[in-house]
């Protein structure tokens, strides 16, 4: 199997208005109360993106902060003696705040897992919430988004490679033949 483009740019662009949309109806008489964390790296411009569409939407914009869940890994002695770990930037409280966890794809669960881990140390949230832009399928913990943009099942031997502007100088979404973590 060669490479399978799931979403150009046009698609990812309309998939994170969608879910500012989803997001909004379900939060819009919380939408002041709102806070989105990203998980590093695109969940956190994800985040950005979707917390500009809010803006647009209903001229509030939330707190948008980033984390990085590294040290909050349960595979952290595997990655190698001296991982790369960036800063953690929560711009506000979350004690009784509703907090959007984004995420660009979602497969184990594991990734969600330290990230919420990581978000408790930060405070009580009133609830969190999960937005992710691809749901591939394959969960290993039982972690279910509440928003997703698309659902795609992805054998477990492939890789969803996720191409942000911000990031990677181009947009999009491709199922790649090389081994999911080897990208």
């Amino acid at each position: 199997m060669g490479n399978k483009k799931l979403l150009d740019r046009d698609g990812v662009r309309g998939l994170i208005g969608s879910l500012a949309s989803d997001i909004i109806n379900r939060n819009r008489k919380n939408i002041e109360n709102i806070c989105i964390i990203g998980i590093r790296n695109r969940g956190d411009i994800l985040a950005e993106r979707l917390a500009n569409h809010i803006y647009k939407e209903t001229g509030i914009k939330p707190p948008v902060g980033a984390i990085d869940i590294t040290l909050y890994r349960d595979d952290l002695t595997t990655i190698g003696p001296r991982p790369l770990i960036g800063p953690s930037e929560i711009p506000c409280s979350i004690d009784n705040r509703i907090v959007i966890l984004v995420d660009d794809v979602l497969y184990t669960g594991r990734t969600v897992r330290a990230a919420l881990d990581e978000l408790v140390d930060f405070g009580r949230p009133l609830r969190i919430e999960l937005a992710v832009l691809v749901d591939r399928g394959g969960r290993e913990l039982p972690i279910c988004p509440d928003y997703v943009g698309i659902k795609e099942e992805v054998d477990k031997r492939l890789n969803v490679a996720v191409y942000l502007e911000e990031f990677d100088g181009e947009e999009g979404v491709v199922v790649k033949k090389e081994e999911y973590g080897k990208v």
